[in-house]
């Protein structure tokens, strides 16, 4: 039998005490990482409510920092892009002081790259890419697997004249051109530049040169450019005959029509752009009073494409931080039985794109999506918002805790 000593005994309780806590801390650590699975929501958050022209807006690395340090997960959706996803991740990452990953992220010409294989497969088609800085677009296209990209700035360096008021761009362009792979050949159209896309990735430079090469594909006879459809202004055909020789279809990243910048007015975007093209297209061809429409698909906020890549995004994020804690992973019969993903709270500063797509979108998997209007973007709180929100608050710290005291969690009040 054994037996111990006082001073044996002393340590042997104190051993006891110390095993105790170390095992109620263990578990409470065990339970933290596991919150993700006692979680049924998850925030998606619009990176127009954390930043200002690039700088962080007040409150937005604390709201971060403590979803992370509380293990709920959320992703970034922007309607802005012309990069990489991970640079720009890295700058987000530096300039909010929180550490993000790619699949925490999604710009709007991210779905772009599911196109290079599966039913569009324009991986190794001539593709034309509109938008940006430079060639920063085209990089991220070939990125994505695009091995065929072409740019307005290769046409205008090759072929000056096709924009005759673009001179003041050509050195410019120069300094980023390629050659092109085919020719313009008017008058031998089987061995001419054909296009079978057309990929507005981000804000146009330079819309006078981007919106003539758009038309003229647009106009062309099977995307060959520099050749006019005879298939174009017939009555007798569908949409008076346009866009019914094989041009290419155009997609367009981004419908905001205003975006807020450094300026203290909201700018013209992508979606600024796209209404000159129509607007030129409508001259150029009757429009709708002719019975014709521009052909089109528009992705980014507020379409129901986006918000669903999204939401798959947010899925596959919610099991990749299961995955980064193995040891901590529940049995799969405990898995079974945690929550689903329920709520979905979109917190975002545009009525127009971030709150009407959160409003309307409909997921397949029945998740409830609520959105929360913050008055730090496009919407100042000046006037009633066109889109009603489920909730108008000041800012995102004001929309985490919201979100989250509406999931029954204590958050501590605290000054701006």
């Amino acid at each position: 039998m054994w037996e111990v000593n006082g001073n044996s005994a002393k340590n042997y309780r104190l051993w006891q005490q110390a095993s105790a806590e170390l095992l109620e801390i263990t578990w409470d650590l065990i339970k933290y990482r596991l919150k993700i699975f006692d979680s049924d929501f998850q925030l998606l958050i619009i990176d127009g409510v954390l930043l200002r022209s690039s700088k962080a807006l007040p409150r937005a690395r604390k709201s971060l920092a403590h979803l992370q340090e509380h293990n709920v997960p959320f992703i970034l959706l922007t309607n802005g892009g012309g990069k990489l996803e991970s640079e720009r991740v890295d700058e987000l990452s530096r300039v909010l002081g929180v550490p993000l990953d790619v699949g925490m992220f999604v710009q709007s010409h991210t779905p772009f790259g599911g196109m290079v294989k599966g039913v569009s497969g324009l991986g190794d088609k001539c593709v034309l890419v509109v938008g940006g800085d430079g060639e920063k677009c085209r990089r991220v296209a070939e990125i994505y697997g695009f091995q065929n990209v072409i740019t307005p700035g290769d046409i205008a360096a090759a072929y000056p004249e096709i924009w005759p008021f673009g001179k003041a761009l050509l050195l410019h362009y120069k300094t980023f051109a390629r050659p092109l792979p085919k020719p313009i050949a008017p008058n031998d159209p089987s061995s001419g530049l054909q296009v079978s896309a057309i990929l507005v990735f981000n804000d146009s430079r330079d819309w006078g040169l981007d919106a003539t090469v758009i038309l003229d594909l647009l106009l062309s006879s099977g995307g060959v450019l520099g050749t006019s459809s005879p298939l174009n202004n017939r009555p007798d055909l569908p949409n008076r005959g346009f866009q019914q020789d094989g041009q290419p279809p155009i997609y367009f990243s981004n419908p905001d029509l205003l975006w807020a910048a450094a300026y203290h007015l909201p700018r013209l975007g992508q979606g600024g752009f796209r209404a000159a093209v129509e607007g030129v297209w409508e001259a150029v061809t009757g429009g709708r009073s002719a019975g014709v429409t521009l052909q089109k698909t528009i992705i980014g906020k507020p379409s129901r494409e986006t918000f669903l890549f999204a939401e798959t995004q947010l899925r596959q994020h919610r099991e990749a931080m299961a995955a980064l804690n193995p040891q901590a992973s529940p049995s799969d019969a405990e898995r079974e039985e945690a929550p689903k993903l329920h709520r979905v709270y979109m917190v975002g500063d545009n009525p127009e794109s971030d709150i009407r797509g959160a409003n309307e979108y409909l997921s397949p998997w029945g998740s409830q999506w609520l959105s929360i209007l913050v008055r730090t973007g496009v919407y100042s709180g000046a006037d009633e918002p066109a889109r009603k929100p489920r909730v108008v608050v000041d800012d995102v710290w004001d929309a985490v805790r919201w979100g989250l005291q509406r999931e029954g969690w204590d958050i501590p009040t605290e000054e701006k």
